[in-house]
């Protein structure tokens, strides 16, 4: 029995009975707290909605309080009046974007907050010729004991005041989370491991948007160019690149066509092989290149939109990661148009390449895997070993001893170091704290190997 279902198929959608079925508000916006954010990835999605606002400047106030602690993202862009804020607010906001647009969604500003915290109160203020300062939150408290989608208005005291004190003279949008479940993971935190927690955390946050948005912090996106204050610290950028070292390889860019769904767009590909460790130009160079995974993670793709970086290393699967081949480092931008091709999440924090790319990019690949191998394990002629000198027994006995003059390998291939060479390396691996230390250490053990050939 068929229950009448061929009348029912027969009859248009829009002449059907419909139901709209809102879903529960406690229960929907819990599970949107879970779309993949960390905290500096968090941070960093609002960032993108300074930009898109024209922001030159964007200040993060992070501060610890116990349970009163809390997040405050300032920007000097464009406002929004209270029925644009109240918008802005909702959760799938409409709004059309622009191309060179760094948001997709009309979720990032919700669900980055809500991720962290428990309470995301906004600001703004479309411009200071007499308009009032719009703020409303939302509360998961509140919507837990009502159900319902509903932000509050701010009052003018409290947390108020701490969201509008920066647009006292200025227009722009201030963002503050409070009630940092998710970041502190404490229900009350106090105490010094709360507050060495979000103090680290405070570091990560300032390593990822010196790396994401490294383009716009150097001024190479056109007519974009920003400035990002953390705890009062102008935030400076991070080149993966590393382009300011002499001996860093630079590639001839490479431009790849890529249709889908009907729509052109173009993947530009610019590769770089990074210095051998001895080329660098100093020790501290060379670490600050490592980046916040550090060497092995950092080499791979690095994937732009907008100028905005997406991914941070990783070869997506057409290689595995290496450690001779760490100096390979590939950026690579695609146009907008194919955001779908690319499968970029909510979150901006990871892409997939598209299949049909895939062949093109690994014959691409290959050059640059092999140079940065061969940068990689070539040997540096500034650790080759030097000949023992000639003649003399004294001069034999200072070639075997560890703080003599002579070489250390000689026609044998005895592998040891002088002590000249072993502080070379030790100061090099050293911290700046840990540098005077070395030396003078060494420099005591100098002393003492010159005492006992007396």
């Amino acid at each position: 029995m068929a229950f009448g279902s061929e009348s029912v198929e027969a009859r248009p959608v829009s002449e059907r009975r419909s139901y709209e079925m809102i879903p529960s508000a406690k229960r929907l916006i819990k599970s949107l707290r879970d779309m993949g954010y960390d905290f500096p990835a968090a941070v960093a999605d609002l960032i993108d909605n300074s930009i898109e606002a024209g922001a030159s400047r964007v200040a993060i106030d992070i501060r610890f309080e116990g349970d009163n602690s809390r997040v405050r993202i300032a920007d000097d862009g464009r406002g929004m009046d209270a029925e644009q804020l109240r918008e802005a607010m909702r959760y799938g906001s409409e709004r059309d974007y622009d191309e060179d647009a760094l948001g997709k969604f009309g979720l990032g500003l919700k669900t980055a907050s809500m991720s962290q915290c428990r309470r995301l109160s906004v600001a703004s203020r479309p411009s200071t010729d007499g308009s009032d300062i719009a703020a409303y939150c939302w509360d998961l408290d509140h919507i837990e004991q009502q159900n319902k989608w509903e932000i509050v208005a701010l009052e003018r005291d409290g947390v108020g005041l701490f969201a509008r004190e920066p647009l006292k003279n200025q227009a722009g949008t201030v963002v503050v989370w409070q009630k940092l479940d998710r970041i502190l993971g404490y229900d009350h935190p106090y105490g010094e491991a709360a507050r060495n927690r979000l103090l680290q955390m405070s570091r990560d946050v300032e390593q990822h948007i010196a790396m994401v948005f490294h383009k716009f912090l150097s001024g190479e996106v056109k007519n974009k160019q920003l400035q990002i204050v953390l705890n009062g610290n102008e935030v400076t950028p991070w080149d993966p690149f590393c382009r300011n070292e002499k001996a860093t390889k630079v590639l001839e860019p490479l431009r790849l066509a890529v249709e889908f769904e009907g729509a052109l767009g173009e993947m530009r590909l610019e590769p770089f092989v990074l210095p051998h460790e001895d080329d660098f130009s100093s020790p501290d160079a060379f670490r600050r290149a490592s980046g916040p995974s550090k060497w092995n993670q950092q080499q791979g793709f690095y994937i732009y939109r907008n100028g905005r970086m997406i991914q941070s290393g990783g070869w997506c699967r057409l290689r595995t990661a290496d450690e001779h081949t760490k100096l390979a480092r590939i950026g690579l931008s695609f146009s907008p148009v194919l955001d779908e091709a690319f499968k970029i999440n909510v979150a901006k924090m990871r892409v997939q390449l598209p299949t049909y790319a895939r062949d093109d990019l690994e014959r691409a690949l290959a050059p640059v895997v092999r140079l940065a191998r061969e940068s990689y394990d070539r040997k540096s002629r500034d650790k080759a070993p030097t000949a023992p000198p000639s003649g003399g027994r004294k001069g034999d006995e200072e070639g075997r001893r560890p703080g003599g003059r002579g070489g250390n390998t000689g026609e044998s291939g005895d592998p040891r170091l002088t002590l000249e060479q072993l502080t070379h390396l030790l100061i090099k691996v050293a911290t700046e704290a840990e540098r005077p230390v070395v030396k003078a250490v060494t420099q005591r053990l100098r002393d003492a190997l010159r005492g006992s050939s007396l």
